[in-house]
């Protein structure tokens, strides 16, 4: 019974220096993860081949020395472009409005608008036919087909420009009557519109530069971010000035007889 419990007591004492031990060893490994002036001291070699160090010293190696850079791009360029395209493209269409308006004087271009059924297809009138100022007054529409004559004609007279040509061989010649004070008002609402309406393309142009220039967060510079916001805005008023002048111009035309 008494050498029993002896065996029992030593088998206690080592699995107590077992635990220990164990628990050194566990220690050392935190030393060398946590300071990496071990890793290269002569105390590490002791366990030159432990795959736990090697691991350590490895990582350490990568992700320690290695700078982490971040690459600003530049979206001013693209946001500008994007925008200048989309107030160009208002302008444009803006001019096209108003060059279907008549006024008083004849103009090459008020007829571009007319579209032309010949043949089962349609077409614009720009295309059928060459349209030429004879005086201020009157207007001449030569069909690269004589056979479409009529058809010419017909879109003429169908259109809301009140013009009734006349055939004259193989042309029409249109007179431009002068206009009433009440289709003057008429044409001067439907220049205020188109305006209005053209301001709002700009301003939506404007809008989604700068919602581009918000996506792009803290990755943009603060005073880049405010720089091309300012260049936006300067550009919005130049467009919309623009499309001012156009307007105010036609009004006059019209006006004037």
């Amino acid at each position: 019974m008494a050498i029993s419990l002896r065996h029992a007591v030593i088998s206690s004492r080592t699995f107590s220096l077992l635990l220990r031990t164990t628990s050194i060893h566990s220690r050392d490994l935190s030393l060398y993860a946590s300071s990496p002036n071990l890793c290269n001291s002569s105390a590490s070699r002791t366990v030159p081949n432990s795959p736990a160090i090697d691991f350590i010293r490895e990582s350490r190696r990568e992700g320690g020395d290695d700078a982490i850079t971040v690459e600003v791009v530049d979206i001013g360029p693209s946001v500008k472009a994007t925008a200048v395209s989309l107030m160009e493209a208002a302008i444009d269409s803006l001019s096209r409005e108003l060059s279907k308006l008549r006024t008083g004087r004849a103009s090459s271009g008020m007829l571009d608008h007319i579209i032309v059924e010949t043949g089962g297809v349609k077409m614009p009138l720009s295309r059928l036919a060459v349209v030429s100022v004879i005086d201020s007054k009157t207007l001449s529409v030569t069909p690269y087909d004589p056979d479409a004559l009529k058809e010419l004609e017909s879109a003429i007279v169908s259109s809301p420009l009140g013009l009734n040509p006349k055939a004259d061989g193989n042309r029409l010649i249109a007179p431009i009557p002068p206009l009433t004070k009440e289709h003057m008002q008429a044409l001067c609402k439907v220049v205020t519109k188109s305006s209005e309406d053209v301001k709002q393309s700009i301003r939506r142009a404007r809008q989604k530069a700068l919602d581009a220039i918000k996506k792009a967060g803290s990755s943009y510079p603060k005073d880049d971010a405010k720089r091309l916001e300012k260049e936006v805005e300067e550009l919005t008023k130049k467009f919309i000035k623009s499309a001012e002048d156009m307007c105010k111009a036609k009004e006059k035309e019209i006006t004037a007889g």
